[in-house]
């Protein structure tokens, strides 16, 4: 089930993703002790990001994971690890053994099987923030590719043939990204559009791969609702 909501503005997307979080963070707390959370690139999460340093918050037990990164130096400006220190990890106090960035600058292999092996000792998550690109793709999961949404699908994708720079990336699959308690999906610009459009009618987006028990959320500014 997705649950379609539609503001005036981007801003009114970012107002609405932050105390969405916020709750989220205060609901896992106080029924399991922890919150766990995945992390999103791009620049309406960026945005969130830079919203969440002002939380009033247990940043001890918040646990941070990423959807996606790209095969990049680990400081490089691009990487989604780079973008979420800068724009608000850098400014909060969580323990930095429970920030868990996708290490893509030992390779494709060994970063592959060091997160999974990080995440065989994560159950579900708490929440998975994702974005939605222009052709419909969500963290690095692209169409005409490899999804993971089978059962048996491996929690990490490698990804080596992306069809935008750079080329070699990691993703968590389909089915991975599902085992979570909630989604919540950040859409903005009039670029999103044609794939909202086609997410709507029922194409077979990778973005619609993403299904949990709870529904998915989506939140969009008027720009990109249809």
């Amino acid at each position: 089930m997705v649950r379609w909501q539609w503001f005036d503005s981007d801003a009114d997307v970012r107002q609405a993703a932050t105390r969405y979080i916020a709750a989220a963070a205060r609901e896992a707390i106080a029924a399991r002790g922890a919150f766990h959370l995945v992390l999103a690139g791009g620049g309406t999460p960026r945005a969130v990001y830079q919203t969440l340093p002002a939380l009033s918050t247990d940043w001890t037990k918040w646990h941070l994971y990423f959807g996606d990164e790209r095969m990049l130096p680990a400081e490089h400006a691009d990487r989604n690890s780079k973008m979420a220190h800068d724009a608000w990890l850098a400014q909060a106090p969580i323990p930095p053994h429970q920030i868990h960035p996708m290490p893509t600058e030992l390779g494709l292999n060994a970063a592959a099987a060091a997160y999974a092996d990080l995440l065989r000792g994560v159950g579900e998550f708490d929440l998975v923030l994702l974005g939605l690109g222009e052709d419909g793709h969500t963290a690095s999961l692209f169409p005409g590719h490899d999804l993971g949404a089978g059962e048996d699908s491996p929690d990490v994708l490698q990804v080596r043939d992306a069809p935008k720079p750079p080329l070699a990336r990691l993703s968590l699959s389909a089915q991975r990204l599902s085992r979570t308690r909630q989604v919540l999906f950040l859409v903005t610009g009039a670029g999103k559009r044609e794939p909202v459009a086609r997410w709507k009618n029922g194409e077979a987006i990778p973005a619609a791969a993403i299904n949990c028990d709870n529904g998915v959320d989506v939140l969009l500014d008027a720009a990109a609702w249809t």
